[in-house]
């Protein structure tokens, strides 16, 4: 009987170890690393195309000259 309680303490560890861990991994928006913004359709003035989101939009950023 002394054992039940000692294989219930040791479950209760491990179960409180997993319950902290609050970090869930994210999908890495590739269009947000280089500073850009995704746009319907093509991308005008001032901005210029740098790829294409996740959503199938364009990625599109800031010229230097604006």
């Amino acid at each position: 009987m002394r054992i039940l309680y000692q294989l219930l303490v040791v479950l209760f560890m491990m179960l409180q170890g997993a319950a902290g861990q609050s970090y869930f991994p994210r999908p890495i928006n590739h269009c947000a690393v280089p500073n850009g913004r995704c746009f319907p359709g093509i991308c005008r003035r001032p901005y210029y195309w740098v790829g294409t989101c996740l959503n199938g939009f364009s990625c599109c950023k800031r010229g230097w000259y604006a």
